[in-house]
């Protein structure tokens, strides 16, 4: 696979485990969405290098727990104020 530089739909398909069907991708099609394609008569190919390119767009940052919002120990919880007396 690393000489070819064009997935099938169903290659496609198995590249996303199934999560993304055939189906799915001949609906993105038709409704321009979703990875670049190229049709050469009835074969429609997707370019690898486009795909890379798509899943670097559809990938979901996350911030890094321990440096923003990160939880307190419990020995870094301030005490609650003290009570008035009555």
């Amino acid at each position: 696979m690393a000489d070819e530089k064009f997935l099938t739909t169903d290659e496609v398909a198995k590249r996303y485990r199934g999560e993304v069907s055939v189906g799915t991708l001949e609906n993105w099609r038709a409704q321009r969405i979703g990875p670049a394609f190229v049709k050469v008569g009835k074969a429609v190919l997707y370019p690898i290098e486009e795909l890379d390119a798509w899943d670097q767009r559809n990938l979901v940052a996350c911030d890094d727990a321990r440096v923003v919002g990160r939880r307190r120990r419990r020995s870094e919880v301030p005490p609650p104020p003290p009570r008035a007396l009555r």
